[in-house]
């Protein structure tokens, strides 16, 4: 990190009251019908821009800004590729009615809306840990739409239990997000350790999901007896294995072979590639299956999102915002500040925010594993407070545009915080009273 203070000068100022602003139309993107990606790709090149003019007109070494920059678009690469071809199999799987016969098969049995509301809330729960949780908020949101796209009374609290159970699923796995992965990398907890986050993970989902139960229609969705059922079509069942195989390599490149989880996913759109090759060999024209079809259709306003937002807290970072209430932790005490990052996250994004934390590397006091794990929790569920506050809430935003939204989202967010305050309680009582994993 360079050696300037910026954020009392006039760049930093602007770039403040730009990403202010900026924040503020991402937030009432159904209030003024003005796609999320623009404002936050506007104000994520913007602040560098101006950085750079900064630079410029004060003759101050241009190295400090391109090393920072470099080192931002790789982190955004990574996020963006590993996206790209999670999305691309959604797609295919789309195509090739995964999702549909998935639906059949749960609406076809009679399910109720609130038994279909806990089926997938459990299942993005349980998927996350292994698939991460962006990958499995969009799998599960997917098969929402595909049950009833038009009862919002359904959709939206099933869309926030997706959600809320996917980012908890994956704060007590090394590889179910990005900010645990990145304290695992960090060697602030080893494999197990975190595996004892589960019970503050699973009952402060649970609390949540149980409130928000309460909000969704009685009845079934309607299901037609004359339909016919609904069959997953050629290649379908080899693309989801393709896509679990995908998920393996993606985690197995990063373990082992030192390589970005993208690394194995990119591989694994590859595998994709060479499959559907072979399946066209003896198919005629007319029936043959074209996988840029698939990524032309993913939705590219969440990636120029991530990239936009990644890139403006990446300025404010290279400003020194973030690194202020890293410094929290000697005047308010690790655990108080740990609370706090799980706000934060929810307000800016959680991996920026985790990589603050992770460059200041405070003094945790001394029960350091058990304050890394509170940091890692915290700002793995926290992000659920607020929709766009996690990669998984961005994805789902974006598969259920229009239904599931900032105005939506909040109206239940109390039922979130009601689950954050629990999962922290059963941390404070497991860890620190109990001394369970501490």
């Amino acid at each position: 990190m360079h050696d300037l203070h910026l954020t009392t000068t006039w760049v930093g100022i602007v770039s403040l009251i730009i990403f202010i602003i900026g924040y503020y139309f991402i937030a009432t993107e159904d209030k003024y019908h003005v796609n999320k990606a623009k404002p936050a790709l506007f104000t994520g090149t913007s602040i560098f821009m101006l950085i750079g003019v900064y630079f410029a007109l004060n003759g101050l070494d241009g190295h400090h800004l391109e090393e920072e920059t470099e080192k931002l678009i790789v982190e955004i690469a990574e996020i963006f590729f590993f996206l790209m071809v999670a999305m691309t199999y959604i797609e295919a799987m789309i195509d090739r009615r995964v999702f549909a016969a998935l639906r059949y098969s749960l609406v076809s049995k009679g399910y109720t809306y609130k038994k279909l509301f806990w089926i997938t809330g459990l299942l993005s729960f349980f998927i996350s840990p292994v698939a991460d949780n962006l990958t499995t908020a969009l799998i599960l949101s997917t098969v929402l739409i595909t049950i009833d796209r038009d009862n919002p009374n359904f959709l939206v609290p099933g869309a926030i239990n997706i959600v809320v159970a996917a980012n908890a699923g994956g704060a007590w796995s090394p590889f179910g997000d990005i900010t645990t992965l990145m304290v695992w990398i960090d060697g602030k907890g080893s494999f197990t350790e975190f595996l004892y986050l589960f019970p503050a993970s699973f009952i402060g989902w649970f609390i949540t999901a149980l409130l928000l139960s309460r909000f969704v229609p009685d009845g079934k969705p309607h299901f037609d007896i004359s339909e016919s059922k609904v069959e997953i079509k050629r290649g379908g069942k080899q693309i989801i294995g393709l896509f679990a195989l995908t998920i393996l390599l993606a985690v197995l490149s990063h373990q082992l072979l030192h390589l970005p989880a993208m690394w194995g996913m990119m591989f694994g759109l590859a595998l994709l590639k060479l499959y559907v090759y072979k399946m066209n060999i003896k198919q005629d024209k007319d029936n043959q299956l074209n996988p840029f079809a698939w990524i032309a259709k993913i939705e590219n306003d969440t990636l120029l999102f991530f990239f936009g937002i990644l890139a403006a807290v990446g300025g404010l970072h290279f400003l020194g915002y973030l690194e202020y209430f890293t410094k929290l932790y000697d005047t308010l005490g690790p655990t108080v500040v740990n609370i706090i990052v799980g706000f934060v996250s929810a307000i800016i994004d959680n991996v920026p925010v985790m990589s603050a934390v992770l460059k200041a590397n405070p003094n945790m006091g001394d029960a350091q594993t058990a304050q890394w794990m509170l940091v890692t929790l915290t700002a793995g569920i926290g992000g659920s407070l607020i929709s766009f506050g996690s990669a998984a809430g961005v994805g789902v935003m974006g598969k259920l545009h229009g239904i599931y939204t900032f105005s939506s989202h909040m109206k239940y967010a109390w039922t979130i915080l009601v689950g954050y305050i629990i999962s922290i309680t059963i941390w404070y009582v497991q860890f620190i009273i109990l001394g369970i994993g501490a």
